[in-house]
């Protein structure tokens, strides 16, 4: 090819990328897919992406179903922010392991299959930062405040945001700050309620995708379980096959065959329409591919009735909505049932611990115990023991705390060891071999202990094990609660909600999530853990063997 044909394809080029003015025609023009949908890009199977794609809002929101195109949607705006609009971007996932999957799953793929892109980006073999020209693409995990600072962009995607570290994602929107003009997309399956992706999406337009029956002309939406017709009763019933999805008003059986056809009437339609962000969601029984059968959502429904995992998983990856198990979380009634007839402060018996959560104040709880007459071999002893709570309020620094040890004559503290850590640790050195500063940390099972030195007077535990024991005593009644307990404290005690899941070997897994304020939560905890302190200091024990 001579120089002046090369000019003139380039200019040719350039032109057409500047005729691109909406991000839906850029897709159609340069993005290429691989199976199981290969070719170049179409709305057939994701008809509800077109909208989204063009959407100018300067926030939009998606609380979706697991693989509704989601992703690739917030990739192609990526694309067309850095391509044709001459924006950088941030993407961002939970964690840095998560950017360099995206890299190697998302990225490099979508490169590998599209001419155009390759053309477009001339460095991309660092994890974290694409060049394309003068303009950037950023991936980072949301762990880490260092990694999401001095980042000017004026595009900014946050994928997956229920897994993400909450507190840092105000630190990233700054990046767009001083931008003239920016976008933000948040994109994520939900999980609770007033929490991540659900809480952003309360605040928008909150648009769902309606379509024209085939049968009565009326514009409809797939829901659970109006629209799922399930045809057996147990999930190996041969008969479960003939599940069908049906129109919620005329009740005549929706063709899953020509799916494709009845979603191409579709439109969203807003709840909302005096809100300047907008929210899309959208369920997988809109799914063209096998997940989406009414035959696999059944068989899901199921599942869900007999297991808490299954049931997560079934609301929040295959409806797109927040889901709560039953004994999930502490309620009024559990904390009503509890209640005793005395009044905090009142009273105390030899064993005595205090637990301490760290945030702009210091928030106590201070309890006294009740152990079995004799230890049950194999058991441990915080399973068999009863505790009541003497005391529970703030107070504003660490040097509060040392009043409280001697007043209720604490025996084991633990206290929270961040974030004002050298506060902590002085208060631990005053009252030496009483006072452990706890971290939570990750290899370890059950109410396994993990010691520091005796001069880091630390202790790591795991979260999840030790807040289902801390927690489940409002269920179990093994814990007595005084009349006048505040309603921080109650409202705090509420807030963790244990969310189950399955790990990257298919075993159930749990975690506990709060939507708002829970430090009392966390002094319990800790006033929980402090058990086997006192009691190694009571009987002179090393910690590891009170078990």
């Amino acid at each position: 090819m001579n120089i002046k044909q090369l000019m003139i394809e380039r200019i040719a080029s350039g032109l057409k990328r500047k005729s691109l003015t909406s991000c839906s025609q850029w897709a159609e023009a340069y993005r290429i897919m691989p199976k199981p949908f290969e070719g170049p890009w179409r709305w057939t199977h994701h008809p509800w992406l077109r909208e989204m794609h063009d959407s100018k809002a300067e926030k939009n929101v998606g609380k979706k179903a697991a693989q509704m195109g989601f992703t690739e949607w917030a990739l192609n705006m990526t694309f067309f922010k850095i391509d044709v609009e001459g924006v950088s971007c941030l993407y961002v996932l939970p964690t840095d392991g998560n950017a360099g999957e995206f890299s190697a799953g998302r990225f490099d793929p979508a490169l590998e299959v599209s001419p155009h892109l390759q053309g477009l980006f001339s460095h991309v073999k660092n994890v974290g930062h694409k060049r394309a020209g003068q303009y950037s693409l950023y991936v980072r995990g949301s762990r880490s405040r260092s990694e999401l600072k001095s980042i000017p962009c004026g595009f900014l995607v946050f994928d997956e945001l229920d897994e993400m570290m909450q507190k840092n994602i105000p630190l990233a929107l700054e990046r767009a700050s001083g931008q003239t003009k920016s976008q933000v997309l948040m994109i994520s399956t939900p999980t609770i309620d007033k929490f991540g992706i659900a809480k952003e999406f309360d605040e928008t337009t909150k648009e769902h995708f309606f379509f024209i029956c085939p049968h009565c002309g009326k514009l409809i939406e797939l829901t659970f379980p109006e629209c799922l017709v399930i045809t057996g009763e147990v999930i190996n019933d041969p008969n479960l096959r003939e599940s069908y999805y049906q129109c919620p008003d005329c009740k005549i059986k929706l063709d899953n065959t020509t799916k494709i056809n009845w979603l191409s009437t579709g439109r969203f339609v807003p709840e909302f329409s005096d809100r300047d962000a907008r929210g899309f969601t959208i369920n997988q029984m809109y799914s063209s591919a096998d997940a989406g059968s009414p035959y696999k959502m059944a068989i899901a429904a199921l599942k869900a009735k007999l297991d808490p995992t299954d049931a997560t998983e079934f609301y929040n990856s295959k409806l797109g909505l927040t889901y709560t198990a039953d004994g999930a979380r502490v309620t009024d009634s559990n904390l009503l049932e509890c209640q005793g007839n005395f009044t905090k402060g009142s009273g105390h018996a030899r064993i005595v611990t205090m637990g301490v959560d760290v945030g702009k104040f210091l928030h106590i709880e201070i309890d006294e115990w009740i152990l079995p007459a004799s230890k049950t071999p194999g058991v441990d002893v915080n399973d068999e023991a009863k505790v009541r709570l003497l005391y529970e309020g703030t107070c504003i620094d660490f040097e509060s705390l040392d009043t409280f040890m001697r007043q209720y004559g604490v025996l084991g503290c633990v206290v929270d060891r961040h974030p004002e850590t050298r506060a902590a640790y002085q208060f631990a050195t005053r009252f030496w071999n009483s006072v452990l500063l706890c971290m939570y940390g990750r290899g370890l099972y059950g109410k396994q202990v993990q010691m520091g030195s005796n001069e880091e007077h630390t202790i790591t535990v795991d979260r999840t094990s030790w807040l289902d024991l801390s927690l489940g005593r409002f269920r179990n009644h093994t814990i007595s609660l005084p009349l006048d307990l505040s309603v921080d404290y109650r409202e705090h005690i509420k807030e963790p909600i244990r969310v189950y899941g399955r790990d990257a070997d298919g075993n159930p897994t749990g975690k506990y999530v709060s939507a708002g304020p829970d430090h009392f939560a966390h002094a319990r905890n800790y006033a929980e853990i402090a058990l086997i302190l006192a009691l190694s200091l009571g009987t002179n024990q090393n910690i590891q063997k009170v078990f």
